[in-house]
C-alpha cells in the first residue's frame, strides 16, 4: 500500500513527468547520434541553416556533401540554431532536443489544469512526443509555442504571446495559426504594435551576420520551396500527407485532388464557432479553439508526417482534459487516438499492417479527424461556462 501511494505520488506529480521528458530528450538524441541514424540528417540540415546563412549560400537547395533532402525552415531559424550549430554534434543534438522539450513541457505547465491533470496530460502525450523527439524536429517546440501564445493571451501578456507566434511564423510558417486566438485579446493595439516591432527585428537580425540582400532573397526562395514541397507531398504512399486530405486522396486513389477542395469544407467548419461571441470570455472556449487549431493545422496540411502528430495529439489532450464529464464515449475516443494515432507507427502493429494499411491510407489521421469533428460540434453547441472544468 505504501509503495502504491508513493508510485501514485510520483505519477501524478508533473515535475517528475517533466523530468522524464528531459531525460528522454537526451537519451533519444544521443542514441540517434551514436547509431548514425537517418534523423541525424535533420539536425545536419538545421545546423547548416546557420552556416549557410553566414556564408550567404542558398538555404533551399541540395548540398549532397553535407546532407540529403532539403531545408524548409526560414532564414530566421539560423539565429535559433546558432548556439547548437557551433557545438560538437553530439552535444548540439542533445541540447537542441532538450530546448525543444523544455518549451513543450513549460507550455503544459502553463495550462490551467491541476497538477495531477498536467502529469497525466504529459504521460498521454509521451509516445507521440518520443516519435517527434526521435526525428529531432522543431514540431515539439512549435506545439509549445502555440500553447503559450494562447495562455499568454488569457494572462494579458500580449508581447509574450505575439513573440511566441512570430517565432513559429519565422521558423516554420505554420506558427501563423496562433492568430486564431486574436479575437480573445483585450489589448489588440498593444498586440499589433508589439508584433510589428518584433517582426521587424526578426526580419533584420539575420542581416547582421549575413547581408540584407541575402535575407530578402532567402524569403523569396523560401516561398518557392514551400510551394514545391506542397506539390511533392501530394503523392500516394509517401511519408507526407498523413492528413485528412491525404486519407481521402489515398482511399480514392487520386493524388490530384486539390487541397482547396478540402479547405472549402474545413475552413467554414473551423471558423463557424467564432460566431458565438458570447462564449469568448470563457477560458475553456478559448482552449477549445486552441485544440481545434492544433488539430486543424495537422489534418489540413499536406506536409503532415508522423512526427508532426505531437501537435494534433496535444490538441486532443486539451479537448479531453477540459471536459467536466468524461463519458464512456469520450474516453473511447481518447483510447482510439492513443492506440491508432500514437502507437500505429510503433512495433505494437506488425510491419505489414503499418506499411500496407496505416501508411498507405494515412490511417494515423483517422482518430484525430473524428476528434476534430467532435471538437467543432462542442464549440458550436456547448455552454462553456457550465460544461467544462479548468481545475
Amino acid at each position: 500500500m505504501i509503495l502504491k501511494e508513493k508510485f501514485l505520488k510520483i505519477l501524478l506529480n508533473p515535475k517528475y513527468i517533466f523530468g522524464v521528458y528531459l531525460i528522454i530528450s537526451v537519451v533519444t538524441a544521443i542514441s540517434k547520434y551514436f547509431r548514425g541514424d537517418y534523423a541525424i540528417n535533420n539536425y545536419l540540415i538545421f545546423k547548416n541553416v546557420f552556416f549557410n546563412t553566414v556564408h550567404q549560400k542558398n538555404l533551399f537547395i541540395h548540398y549532397p556533401d553535407l546532407y540529403f533532402d532539403l531545408n524548409h525552415y526560414g532564414v530566421f531559424f539560423s539565429l535559433l540554431i546558432a548556439p547548437f550549430a557551433v557545438m560538437p554534434d553530439w552535444l548540439g543534438i542533445s541540447l537542441w532536443n532538450v530546448a525543444n522539450t523544455f518549451i513543450f513541457v513549460y507550455a503544459i505547465h502553463k495550462l490551467p489544469l491541476s497538477d495531477p491533470k498536467k502529469a497525466i496530460f504529459a504521460l498521454l502525450c509521451l509516445q507521440e512526443y518520443i516519435t517527434a523527439a526521435l526525428s529531432l524536429q522543431f514540431n515539439i517546440a512549435l506545439t509549445g509555442l502555440l500553447m503559450l501564445s494562447a495562455t499568454y493571451i488569457y494572462e494579458n501578456k500580449e508581447v509574450k504571446s505575439v513573440t511566441a507566434i512570430l517565432v513559429g511564423v519565422f521558423v516554420k510558417i505554420y506558427g501563423i495559426v496562433g492568430l486564431t486566438q486574436f479575437f480573445f485579446i483585450k489589448n489588440k493595439v498593444k498586440f499589433i504594435l508589439s508584433g510589428l516591432i518584433i517582426a521587424v527585428l526578426f526580419f533584420v537580425i539575420p542581416m547582421v551576420y549575413s547581408s540584407p540582400q541575402f535575407v530578402i532573397q532567402s524569403y523569396a526562395d523560401w516561398f518557392h520551396s514551400i510551394v514545391e514541397k506542397n506539390n511533392e507531398n501530394q503523392a500516394l504512399g509517401n511519408m507526407q500527407d498523413i492528413s485528412l486530405m491525404g486519407f481521402f486522396r489515398r482511399i480514392l486513389g487520386d493524388a490530384s485532388i486539390s487541397n482547396l477542395v478540402f479547405l472549402a469544407v474545413g475552413l467554414p467548419l473551423f471558423a463557424a464557432p467564432y460566431l458565438r461571441i458570447k462564449q469568448y470570455k470563457n477560458y475553456a472556449f478559448q482552449l477549445m479553439i486552441l485544440a481545434s487549431t492544433l488539430l486543424f493545422l495537422v489534418l489540413f496540411s499536406s506536409s503532415s508526417e508522423s512526427p508532426t502528430y505531437i501537435i494534433a495529439v496535444t490538441g486532443v489532450m486539451i479537448w479531453f482534459f477540459i471536459q467536466e464529464v468524461r463519458t464512456p464515449w469520450l474516453i473511447g475516443l481518447l483510447i482510439f487516438v492513443i492506440i491508432f494515432t500514437c502507437f500505429s507507427t510503433s512495433d505494437l502493429f506488425p510491419k505489414d499492417i503499418r506499411l500496407n494499411y496505416i501508411k498507405k491510407y494515412s490511417l494515423k489521421a483517422v482518430p484525430c479527424i473524428i476528434v476534430w469533428l467532435r471538437v467543432v460540434y462542442e464549440l458550436l453547441t456547448k455552454d462553456f461556462e457550465k460544461d467544462y472544468s479548468l481545475n
